[in-house]
């Protein structure tokens, strides 16, 4: 089995700091935010430059290489709507240590962006939408069956999508849970990969009840197969709730001090 795979969400140019550095190339705050996900446990960033409408491919670049360089070629996920941007990345990213992951495509018009991965040789998030969100568990499934058609169509291997179910606020949709948690084991039975935002599930909820709800979704999720998740590595419940059903799950062996690890 799989560890269950990190991706941690805090390079994102909607937090002000972010958005500022980006503005001013300045990277310090952007190399802060790295460090302190990779020493928390996150095996990719998320690197989010937003719609980029003006100077998308020139701010990709410069990111991925200056993190890239400055922390041995961590892995990274491509955000942004910016194909030309996403393009621009790929042609700089370095795959030595995990193949780079566009974030993201659907089953509307952003299903071109499964042709790019395939030309780049990487994995994409597929959003199993097509426009807003799914009815029901049956209209997910036919999402998700178009994109992975598309994606071995394009060359890739089935286990290079990461197909996202769409996480959704408990807080307004507490009657959608059990079927976005049922959508995520349907995908995990059929040997796909999936993943999706995390801390969607909690917006809404006051400061101290989010850790709480996102933990224990996720450990119902992972039960349920999930393979991934874009979440706050500094989040320390979520971190060790992962790490605890990972030993569960037999994803990790069992050593007293795995909660360092």
């Amino acid at each position: 089995m799989d560890k269950f795979m990190i991706i941690g969400e805090r390079i994102h140019c909607i937090s002000p700091v972010i958005r500022k550095a980006i503005e001013e190339k300045d990277l310090e705050p952007i190399f802060h935010r790295a460090k302190e996900q990779i020493d928390a446990g996150a095996h990719y960033l998320d690197v989010n430059i937003g719609p980029a409408e003006r100077n998308g491919e020139e701010v990709m670049t410069w990111m991925v290489q200056s993190i890239q360089q400055k922390f041995n070629n961590i892995p990274l996920a491509l955000d942004t709507v910016n194909r030309k941007a996403i393009e621009a990345g790929l042609k700089v990213y370095n795959s030595e240590n995990g193949k780079a992951i566009i974030n993201s495509a659907d089953a509307g018009p952003r299903i071109e962006m499964i042709d790019l991965a395939g030309e780049y040789g990487c994995m994409v998030i597929g959003l199993c939408a097509k426009e807003g969100i799914p009815r029901d568990n049956d209209e997910r499934m036919a999402y998700c069956t178009e994109m992975l058609e598309r994606a071995l169509g394009a060359g890739m291997e089935p286990t290079d999508v990461l197909f996202d179910p769409l996480m959704l606020v408990i807080k307004g949709m507490q009657e959608k849970q059990q079927e976005v948690l049922e959508a995520i084991k349907m995908m995990s039975d059929m040997g796909l990969k999936t993943t999706g935002g995390l801390s969607n599930i909690s917006n809404g909820a006051p400061k101290h009840i989010r850790p709480i709800l996102d933990a224990v979704w996720c450990a119902m999720a992972m039960q349920n197969g999930l393979s991934s998740a874009i979440i706050n590595p500094c989040d320390v419940r979520l971190m060790e709730t992962i790490k605890s059903a990972d030993i569960i799950k037999n994803n990790t062996l069992y050593a007293d001090s795995y909660l360092e690890l």
